[in-house]
């Protein structure tokens, strides 16, 4: 669990990554020497606009540290989604900064494991996949069945493809936090 400092911080570095993107600010953040910043870990950054997605893009194996990933993620969320255009200057003061920070992932052996509000899922079969943060089914009032199809679409694949035997389902918990729970 992240203190509340920390996670002050972790938003601050986000917001400063984006800031200096965009050439508002030429700020430097240096990594504090706290343990939790240098572990690696999975994370995603997502951005809203007056309420909207604007921009969410994370990493879902940790393989960079806590301090790293927040900052690849903050520019990746910002100019990178594929969903958007890549944020302007003038939507700065417009942007809600959330931050999720990943447990590593769980192979579902049997759906009843996975729990709605608790659980993140990604879905994966063969060279398909794609991944719901725990948020989400609750902002969407999604049950679990609605959930796991829904992860499906989002991977592309039929509604269903979580009862197909070579779909493999993993679930995950997240820390999420954002500028508004301040």
């Amino acid at each position: 669990m992240l203190t509340k400092n920390q996670q002050k911080f972790l938003l601050n570095l986000a917001r400063v990554t984006i800031t200096t993107a965009l050439g508002k600010s030429s700020v430097n953040i240096k990594c504090p020497e706290d343990k939790i910043y240098h572990t690696k870990t999975g994370g995603f950054v997502t951005l809203h606009k007056k309420g909207q997605l604007r921009g969410c893009i994370g990493y879902i194996i940790a393989y960079k540290s806590l301090f790293e990933t927040i900052q690849d993620m903050a520019k990746a969320a910002a100019f990178e989604d594929p969903r958007f255009s890549p944020l302007k200057k003038s939507e700065l003061d417009d942007i809600e900064i959330e931050i999720s920070v990943l447990s590593n992932l769980i192979p579902v052996k049997s759906i009843d494991e996975i729990k709605v509000g608790r659980d993140g899922l990604l879905m994966k079969n063969s060279f398909t996949s794609g991944l719901l943060l725990p948020q989400v089914a609750i902002e969407w009032n999604w049950d679990r069945d609605e959930f796991l199809s829904q992860t499906c679409r989002k991977a592309g694949m039929y509604e269903d493809c979580w009862k197909n035997p070579e779909t493999e389902i993993f679930r995950f918990t997240a820390e999420v936090f954002s500028e508004s729970n301040e």
